[in-house]
């Protein structure tokens, strides 16, 4: 199993490329970071470790840092269940200063 994303920024309509991405892992003690990664000029984070185990994680954005410090959301954590870890997940994440949106994609 992998795990995706692509970040889009709504404001300008395009890829939102250099945003910083970790993945986390929820174990009883806590948050455990699994890998981390820079989305791609086309916004993208092509395949992030699965956990080993069905669970709760995380993906945690630094939107912050991409949008100059202009947003009213610094960072974005989108928290999710896996409970196939035999399947793909994909998790976009459309971006601009003031909102944001996610789901699930295919």
């Amino acid at each position: 199993m992998a795990i995706s994303t692509q970040v889009l920024d709504t404001r300008t309509g395009s890829p939102a490329g250099g945003v910083a991405v970790r993945l986390d892992v929820h174990l009883e003690a806590g948050w455990l970071e699994l890998a981390s990664a820079i989305t791609d000029q086309d916004g993208w984070v092509q395949q992030l470790p699965a956990p080993s185990a069905s669970g709760v994680v995380r993906l945690v954005f630094d939107t912050g840092a991409y949008l100059g410090g202009q947003t009213f959301y610094p960072e974005v954590t989108i928290t999710f269940r896996v409970d196939d870890v035999g399947q793909y997940v994909h998790v976009p994440l459309l971006l601009s200063p003031y909102a944001y949106t996610t789901y699930r994609g295919s």
